[in-house]
């Protein structure tokens, strides 16, 4: 009896994709070597964890979840929990496996309360997640035995003795603690989508009525990908205990679910990397974009409101549509274009922050009078030349942008059209 072999080309694509991951993970910090870097890079790290977690539940399996804040904070709390016994020496666990108790509470929790929350879908089961979570965020005011009261539970992550010189002590030993976890957990997730589990949970999001004629239980399904979803988000808890030595109740609060929701959003919830991308733009926004203005949270209500209208997919999916543009041959056409809805975009953009600058003062500021200094410019709230000069910018960019726009797509219609041609035709010759 002869014997065959088969060997499988490896995916060298895949292959680059990962190493260049893995090296930007090693190579970050040696880069950006200011304090203020090495905590926003912990943060992305951790924020990377979440936000794929939480794609699972929503990209994945199409369950809009308005909770997921319930599991990394519950890990959070069981983690630092357990990194006060490890201090006291009555649970003999090293600080390295303290994310894994995270985890592990997170995928209890997930396999307690998913239970029920996963008996519906759809709008239903949006309503039940949104509910536990306030149940749970009430729980952590009216328990203070476990969740600490509004000051919350701190830790010290430096307990033990040190291996290798490795105490957890400086934050860079910390973050390349959250890179080794990142880099496992988003390898872990995306082998999720590879398995027959991660393949039925995708039946199930696109037509659930096949599913169960072909003789699964999409409960069953639905409540296997939460208890999944639960333990990467109790890991991203963990590791966040780790990093601040602090977890308070608002860990557990609907801001926080809806965080993971906008930003996996915004970063395409349709495509693995998307989450990874809205994970990144979430810790910039937090940190760095809330410091420059107190409007922030009106600009990200604008950027969202303009994605969910015009680009649904996320970040995601604008740079998939222009990789599939590349891979025929058409971007560079494009780059004049780009570049004049760019700048027209930035002019528009530039006149109407000057206004939501100047209502902010009027409105908001303790020191109402005086001047609002905005990219360089002195403004007066209470002249009518700001007000002018503002608007006039703002108007002037939104009619060149219109104009842009148009040209834009009338190119962009000739290029799919090319495309699709071309396509029918590498069809035919096939």
């Amino acid at each position: 009896m002869k014997q065959y072999y088969e060997f499988k080309p490896l995916n060298i694509g895949r292959w680059l994709i990962w190493s260049l991951f893995a090296l930007a993970l090693v190579f970050a910090p040696l880069v950006f070597t200011s304090g203020l870097s090495i905590t926003m890079l912990s943060q992305m790290g951790i924020a990377i964890i979440a936000c794929l977690s939480y794609n699972i539940l929503l990209g994945q399996g199409g369950m809009l979840s308005f909770g997921h804040a319930v599991y990394t904070g519950l890990g959070s709390y069981l983690a630092i929990h357990a990194l006060n016994q490890v201090a006291s020496g009555s649970l003999p666990l090293p600080v390295v496996t303290i994310p894994l108790v995270g985890g592990l509470a997170g995928m209890g929790f997930a396999a307690l309360l998913g239970y029920v929350t996963t008996k519906k879908s759809g709008t239903t089961f949006a309503m039940i997640t949104l509910g536990i979570g306030e149940l749970v965020f009430a729980m952590s005011l009216m328990v203070p035995e476990f969740f600490g009261g509004e000051g919350g539970i701190n830790a010290n992550r430096v307990v033990g003795k040190p291996f290798l010189g490795i105490n957890f002590g400086p934050p860079i030993q910390v973050y390349y603690l959250i890179a080794a976890y990142t880099f496992v957990s988003v390898a872990a997730m995306f082998a999720f989508t590879r398995t027959p589990l991660g393949r039925i949970l995708n039946a199930v999001r696109d037509n659930p009525e096949r599913v169960e004629f072909i003789g699964y239980d999409t409960q069953k399904v639905r409540y296997l990908a939460f208890i999944t979803a639960g333990f990467f988000a109790g890991i991203s808890g963990g590791l966040a205990a780790l990093n601040f030595e602090i977890v308070t109740a608002e860990v557990v609060g609907a801001a926080r679910s809806g965080a993971y929701l906008l930003f996996t959003f915004l970063g395409g919830a349709t495509f693995f990397f998307g989450p990874i991308i809205g994970a990144i733009l979430m810790v910039l926004a937090f940190i760095l974009f809330s410091e420059f203005t107190a409007a922030w949270l009106l600009y990200l209500g604008l950027i969202f409101l303009f994605m969910v209208m015009y680009a649904p997919g996320g970040v995601a999916s604008l740079i998939m549509m222009n990789l599939r543009v590349a891979a025929f041959g058409r971007l560079r056409p494009l780059w004049v274009s780009y570049l004049a809805l760019a700048f027209c975009a930035l002019v528009a953009m530039a006149g109407g922050a000057a206004i939501v600058e100047m209502v902010y003062h009027l409105q908001l500021s303790s020191l109402p009078g005086g001047t609002v200094k905005f990219m360089g410019a002195a403004l007066d709230p209470r002249s009518v030349d700001s007000w002018f000069g503002s608007a006039f910018v703002m108007l002037t960019g939104i009619g060149l942008f219109e104009l842009a726009r148009r040209q834009f797509s009338r190119q962009w219609g000739e290029i799919q059209e090319y495309i699709e041609k071309e396509i029918k035709r590498r069809e035919a010759l096939s």
